[in-house]
């Protein structure tokens, strides 16, 4: 009734041959495979080194600021000039300011 189908064998070399594919798909979906690939790591890797340079450069524009701070706070030579070319301080009697306004535009 039942007939007995003959057993297939396939030739060692393409045993061979299908383990290696096998094998071959399971390292690559290791070294790929993932939430994150290998290129998604060497980009994060990428942008980590970016983000440490311009971590390094903003810290030196702030230590830049703080030594110009103390140097404002400290400094009478430094707070009379910024008093002269921003506000038009002038030092006591002897001296005198002179403003030179812009030509006058309006017509009339």
């Amino acid at each position: 009734m039942s007939r007995a189908r003959p057993a297939r064998h396939l030739p060692r070399g393409v045993k061979l041959a299908i383990w290696a594919a096998v094998g071959v798909v399971a390292v690559v979906f290791a070294v790929q495979g993932g939430e994150y690939t290998t290129l998604d790591l060497l980009r994060q890797r990428t942008e980590t080194r970016a983000l440490h340079a311009t971590v390094d450069s903003l810290q030196r524009v702030v230590d830049s600021l703080g030594h110009y701070r103390d140097r404002v706070l400290h400094d009478t030579t430094l707070q009379e000039r910024i008093g002269r070319e921003e506000f038009g301080w002038v030092r006591g009697d002897k001296e005198l300011l002179y403003r030179f306004g812009g030509a006058d535009t309006s017509s009339r």
